[in-house]
Order: structure tokens, then C-alpha cells, then sequence
């Protein structure tokens, strides 16, 4: 057996400005996958493979690596030190389970069907603003606002304050960025500060005048006589907001690149509404803009008899695993596809808003596709870095 730092792999050059995008990027990442399950580089080894990806993702020998990009980054005691320790991302154990356990009923099916009939309201006021002209660049006018106008909703935050809500979403998100939290710390730790500040205000006001809101359910939240501490609460939104706003934007953004590229599919949804669930799962697999998920071991693991030592990172390609299925270079609206993704991980630390975030895309497209008969490209797309969430800076489109 060898170690993992024995093997000659293909190197991939993720973190550079440089970084392909687009369909660069793609055609990189799967002709790494075609010739090897795994990739090198400076901080962390690529699993390009799904069933390798998968069981790195659900083994308990192996977690978030949170806590030590904090030592690799040398994050000193602070705001965004205590978010980084109290981020369920990163918490587990005993720990972990009762977070999860307290938590979990809020983010139900269910519970996310119960925010619809306002996604559908901030869709019709967006949609206000473009009807007549028949063209808009997309990211501003739509894919930007619109979670941060359901997430501030959900919260029980003012509507006015979704775009300071959108702000802090998208620094305190760019912790996950390599390049960004080498180069423009001092902006995340300062969005930290301004949004405990603001939560633990939110959370006060809601203690004394609960409502339907989030918060109100967190405050009341209780399993065998155990309830959330106020760090725990003020920490859960803040994961609920960094996980739900620029996520949603940019995954609802590469959804629609990817219609304005498929016009009969765009075609097909508009005159099948029904269709928009399968529409959303389809987009989640083909673009996923979490094209990355890290582990660290926290013991040896051994995968087809490579070793990889405790302390050594891996990144699990949901990009390349997503299209491990029958046609999976197609992208296709109607097709059956397998029931798992990567795009929200797996096992304990499957993403705890992947239910909102599939209703809020499903109302989008159920939304828009009727509305936007023709829908195509109105100039270049601009895309946004793979070293963290990958969306798009700037889609133009135009429709009939």
C-alpha cells in the first residue's frame, strides 16, 4: 500500500487567479477524471470519483476542515475565530448531533414549503422592474435579491436589510475562498462583527415578540428539556444566511445560463410546470456551484489501498461525480437520475438548508419560465471564481 503523497498525479491549479472557468474548467476537471480518481496540489488532494467522494464525505473518520485552514490561515482569537468554532459546518460529535437535532424541524420539506407564497410575492416585484424591457442582466436584477430578500423574510429581519443581509452573506461565505481569505481578511472578520452585532439585536427583539420567523422557532426549539444557547442561535442563523443567500444566487444564476443555453429545455419547462423540481435537481447536478467539498482525516483512512495519513486534506469533486450517470454530459430536464447528489455533500454534514434552497430555485423557474418565452444570452457571460462558491459576476439575456 502507499501513501497518497507517494503517487505520481496530475496537478490542478485551483487556487490561482488563473484558475480555468466556464467551459475550461469543465473540460479540465473531466479530463483529470477520465485519466485518474485523484488529483494533487499545494494544500489538498482532488477525489474525482463518486464512490470515493461519497465515502469520504460520510466517513466519521474524517470532517470539515474548518478548524485547521484556521491554523493554515494562522486566524488569531476574534469574531471570526469564535464563528469558525461555533459553525456547525465544523462542530461534531455529541456536539453536533444535538445541534442537528434541534434544528432539524425547521428545516423540513415542510417547513421550507411554509416561505413559498412570499418567494413567489419577491418574484412578482422583481419582476416589475424588467417585464417591459425584455431584457435584463440577470444577477443584479434578479439572482442577487431575491434570496436575500427570502432569507431577511425567513429571519423576521426587515426587508429593507436584504441588502446589508446579501453583503454580509457574501464576506462572511469568502472564508471558504482560499484566495479571498488570504488577501481580504480583515473585510470577512469585519462582516462578522456587523452581523453578530445585528443578530444578537434581532434575536432580542424576537425573545420579547416572537413570531412565525426563524429565530422565533430557534428560540423555542427544545428536545427532552434542551434548548439552544444564544451563541448557538445567533450562529445558526448566521449559517443559515452564509449557506442561503449567495449559494441560491449563484446556483439560480448558472440555472438560467444554462436554460439560455438549452432553449428547448427552457422551452419544455414553461409549457411543463410540473417539471421544475426535476429542472432543479437537474441544474444542481450538472453545475454545481459547490464544485468542491473539503475533508480532513482525522485518523488514517485507506481508500483502494491508498493510505491517507491523519491531517490530510482532501477535496471531493461533486462536478465530476454529479456526471458519473447514464448521459451525464447531457443536460436534460426529463431524464431520471439517480436520487443522490454531491452538490450538498453527505452524511452528518448534508447541507441543513438543502430543502429551502430547492424551493426557492423550483419557484424561480416555475416563476420565470412562462414569463420569459425565448430566453437566450445578451452578451458574454462573466464568471466568478472556482476557489469558493462558483456563480456567475455578470449574465446578460434577453427573451421575446
Amino acid at each position: 500500500m502507499k501513501t497518497v503523497s507517494e503517487l505520481d498525479l496530475p496537478t490542478f491549479d485551483y487556487y490561482g487567479e488563473d484558475s480555468p472557468r466556464g467551459e475550461e474548467y469543465l473540460r479540465v476537471v473531466s479530463e483529470l477524471a477520465a485519466g485518474n480518481w485523484l488529483a494533487t496540489s499545494p494544500l489538498a488532494y482532488f477525489v474525482l470519483d463518486r464512490e470515493a467522494g461519497e465515502l469520504f464525505l460520510r466517513t466519521k473518520k474524517a470532517t470539515f476542515p474548518g478548524q485547521e485552514m484556521a491554523k493554515i490561515f494562522d486566524i488569531q482569537p476574534g469574531p471570526l475565530y469564535d464563528e469558525i468554532a461555533n459553525n456547525i459546518l465544523h462542530v461534531n460529535g455529541e456536539r453536533h448531533g444535538r445541534l442537528r437535532g434541534l434544528v432539524n424541524p425547521a428545516f423540513t420539506p415542510k417547513a421550507a414549503n411554509t416561505w413559498r407564497p412570499a418567494m413567489r410575492g419577491f418574484l412578482e416585484q422583481l419582476w416589475d422592474g424588467v417585464a417591459d424591457a425584455k431584457r435584463c442582466e440577470f444577477v443584479t436584477a434578479f439572482a442577487k435579491p431575491y434570496p436575500s430578500l427570502t432569507i431577511a423574510n425567513l429571519m423576521g429581519a426587515d426587508l429593507a436589510d436584504a441588502p446589508r443581509l446579501h453583503h454580509w452573506s457574501n464576506w462572511i461565505q469568502a472564508q471558504f475562498d482560499f484566495q479571498a481569505i488570504m488577501n481580504e481578511r480583515d473585510k470577512i472578520e469585519q462582516a462578522v462583527i456587523e452581523f453578530y452585532e445585528y443578530a444578537h439585536a434581532l434575536l432580542e427583539r424576537r425573545r420579547d415578540d416572537p413570531g412565525d420567523d426563524l429565530i422565533s422557532t430557534l428560540l423555542a426549539a427544545e428536545a427532552e428539556g434542551d434548548r439552544l444557547s444564544d451563541v448557538e442561535c445567533v450562529n445558526l442563523v448566521l449559517n443559515v444566511l452564509v449557506g442561503g443567500v449567495d449559494t441560491t444566487q449563484s446556483q439560480l444564476a448558472q440555472g438560467i445560463r444554462l436554460f439560455a443555453e438549452h432553449p428547448d429545455q427552457w422551452e419544455l419547462l414553461a409549457g411543463n410546470p410540473e417539471l421544475a423540481a426535476n429542472a432543479v435537481w437537474e441544474i444542481l447536478r450538472y453545475e454545481p456551484i459547490t464544485p468542491f467539498t473539503a475533508r480532513i482525516m482525522l485518523e488514517d483512512v485507506e481508500v483502494r489501498d491508498v493510505l491517507f495519513p491523519q491531517g490530510t486534506i482532501v477535496l471531493v469533486g461533486a462536478v465530476t461525480a454529479n456526471r458519473e450517470v447514464e448521459r451525464g454530459e447531457e443536460f436534460d430536464i426529463t431524464a431520471e437520475r439517480p436520487e443522490r447528489l454531491l452538490t450538498f455533500g453527505a452524511g452528518i454534514h448534508y447541507c441543513l438548508g438543502a430543502n429551502l434552497a430547492r424551493a426557492e430555485l423550483e419557484e424561480a423557474l416555475s416563476f420565470l419560465a412562462p414569463r420569459m418565452p425565448g430566453l437566450r444570452l445578451d452578451g458574454d457571460v462573466r464568471y466568478g471564481n472556482i476557489t469558493g462558491i462558483y456563480g456567475l459576476d455578470e449574465l446578460s439575456v434577453a427573451w421575446d
